[in-house]
């Protein structure tokens, strides 16, 4: 009884602490010590999306995959450092989060912020506005982002599997991933809307296109059409390519992605059955019907995503190298 009660205040104390440092961010954190610091992320980003529009989709993924997995700490663009931790033991080299990208931009935007104001800005708070700033390059609109957050020392590649939202056509499973993480079922559907960027590569749904089940090799919730042109980017037996999320409007973040799972042409199974699953059908048909609710509902979403257990005050550290520990 007595292990439990103390079990219990842990708990508690440590809510608090959360909550107190999430209280701790607010809109124009930086406007005394780094007036800049915002438009010098937002012209890196802008520069990099300008050359390459696929880097938006990166940066919007690197933003939710850091803070999805120990909170918003910038331990995702640590890297490892040959002789002390091999590439595995870091989020950013993970296995369960193929594909990244984005970290030169990042990178880039804080060697201008050194040299204009040294040790003050750190990369999570940057990451947070380049993921903002990605969603402008793309959607056309935008939203304020609380800063404050500090960086973190450790980068966990081992928490990567368990945290980051799995595969699956189960939505009750995702509801359960996303809400035991502070989000809500409407956030969820929200944040998918960033399918409509970016690409998969083709072991995420290969599953679908050649061995859904024993009777039936490609899934029936796919257009037959669709499938055929996503077996024409991954071939049978070669699966180390990829495919655009959204094949219609990929490089812009529009609700295109909703409208694309009503004619079955979601590539992956757990965006594909948000169209027919009670729980978030009536959402995904909201969104299909009105972007300005989607655009709101987003950001709304994405403010959330950038709050989960941040480092504030004195906690962690403010890195000069977003790649490295001080």
């Amino acid at each position: 009884m007595q292990k439990i009660f103390w079990w219990t205040i842990f708990v508690i104390g440590w809510i608090v602490i959360i909550s107190k440092a999430e209280e701790e961010l607010s809109v124009g954190f930086y406007s005394k010590t780094c007036p800049s610091a915002e438009r010098i992320v937002r012209t890196s980003v802008a520069k990099a999306v300008a050359q390459d529009p696929g880097q938006a989709a990166g940066i919007i993924r690197l933003h939710f995959h850091d803070c999805i997995v120990g909170g918003c700490d910038g331990s995702i663009l640590l890297d490892s450092i040959p002789g002390v931790n091999s590439d595995f033991d870091m989020e950013r080299h993970s296995p369960g989060k193929p594909l990244l990208r984005g970290f030169q931009i990042i990178d880039d935007a804080k060697s201008k912020l050194e040299s204009r104001c040294p040790q003050t800005v750190s990369c999570a708070d940057i990451l947070a506005f380049a993921a903002r700033d990605s969603v402008l390059a793309t959607g056309a609109f935008s939203y304020a982002v609380p800063a404050g957050r500090r960086d973190g020392r450790v980068s966990n590649g081992s928490a990567v599997f368990a945290n980051v939202p799995p595969i699956t056509p189960n939505i009750t499973l995702l509801k359960h991933h996303f809400e035991s993480r502070g989000l809500s079922l409407q956030d969820m559907v929200a944040l998918s809307g960033a399918h409509s960027v970016g690409f998969a590569p083709c072991g995420a749904f290969a599953g679908r296109l050649y061995f859904f089940n024993a009777t039936v090799e490609t899934d029936p919730s796919l257009d037959p059409e669709f499938a055929a042109f996503l077996k024409s980017k991954c071939p049978k037996g070669r699966f180390d390519g990829t495919a655009d999320l959204d094949n219609v409007t990929p490089d812009r973040l529009d609700v295109q992605y909703y409208v694309n799972l009503k004619r079955k042409m979601g590539v992956l199974s757990s965006d594909q059955a948000m169209e027919s699953d009670p729980l978030t059908a009536a959402a995904v048909r909201r969104y299909r019907n009105s972007r300005s609710l989607w655009m709101a509902d987003f950001a709304t979403a994405m403010v959330k995503v950038g709050k989960m257990k941040v480092l504030a005050g004195t906690q962690g550290e403010i890195r000069t190298n977003c790649s490295a520990l001080n």
